[in-house]
């Protein structure tokens, strides 16, 4: 009788599994459909924005195309206001969030995330020529810039002292201005921010290594869509692996920030 017992709630066990992963149909319905609707702010350089010609371009496009085109679906990208992405994403007007999102335990709770495929944070620039300072642990009793409003400001206190001098922009290029001119030592700016400054202006700027604080960028799923979800991070997981992810961060950064080892 206990065999028979133990025999029918493994059955059952089996057949309630089943049951869930064919109630989840996510990956299916896209597969269907032929195209993956993600949603995106698309004035976030250099993740996802638009080219002088109205073009949607960045590293985060490349990287959706590049699993669209794996997965042999389409990518459809919808623009959104940022502020009510993740109602958006739970009310289906599109199929995950693509932009740079970081992966915060209160987003957590209302999204499902992929693994971080970015560990961006805020880091510190100085210029290329400069060599005080060989990581952030060097920058003691400096003049540093940082933008309004920003969460370098946060970021700041984390330094090794207090900066002799910070000064406030109102927005990041003129912080670097200064920089360049040497009226500040450092900036204090978000990873990806930086490393496109940078990328356009090769020999001007360098980041320091490491960071001062993380903020992993991950892809949000609504929370039912297990299917889904795993689809994408299977292939972003062979994507890494094979290097293809390494090829876009270069494009785009000018070296390879998807690397979980150098993170």
């Amino acid at each position: 009788m206990k065999k028979l017992t133990l025999l029918f709630t493994c059955a059952l066990l089996v057949a309630l599994t089943a049951t869930a992963f064919a109630a989840d149909s996510s990956w299916n319905r896209v597969k269907a459909a032929g195209k993956l609707v993600i949603g995106l702010d698309d004035a976030f350089p250099p993740m996802g924005y638009r080219d002088a010609n109205g073009k949607l371009i960045g590293f985060d496009v490349d990287a959706a195309e590049t699993v669209g085109k794996r997965l042999g679906i389409t990518i459809e990208w919808q623009p959104t206001a940022w502020d009510g992405v993740i109602h958006s994403l739970n009310a289906k007007k599109f199929d995950c969030i693509w932009n740079g999102m970081t992966i915060t335990p209160e987003r957590a709770k209302e999204v499902a995330f992929t693994k971080p495929y970015v560990m961006d944070g805020q880091v510190a620039i100085v210029r290329f020529t400069e060599k005080r300072f060989k990581g952030i642990k060097d920058l003691k009793n400096v003049k540093v810039g940082a933008q309004k409003g920003s969460s370098a400001l946060s970021a700041v206190k984390k330094l090794p002292t207090a900066p002799t001098e910070l000064k406030e922009y109102e927005d990041n290029p003129k912080a670097l201005l200064d920089l360049e001119a040497g009226r500040i030592d450092v900036v204090v700016i978000d990873n990806v921010t930086g490393r496109d400054f940078i990328a356009k202006r090769p020999g001007q700027f360098k980041i320091l290594p490491g960071f001062i604080s993380k903020e992993p960028f991950g892809v949000a799923f609504r929370k039912e869509d297990k299917a889904l979800r795993a689809k994408v991070q299977k292939t972003l997981d062979q994507m890494v692996k094979d290097g293809t992810m390494a090829k876009i961060s270069r494009k785009w950064f000018a070296e390879d920030i998807t690397n979980p080892k150098k993170w």
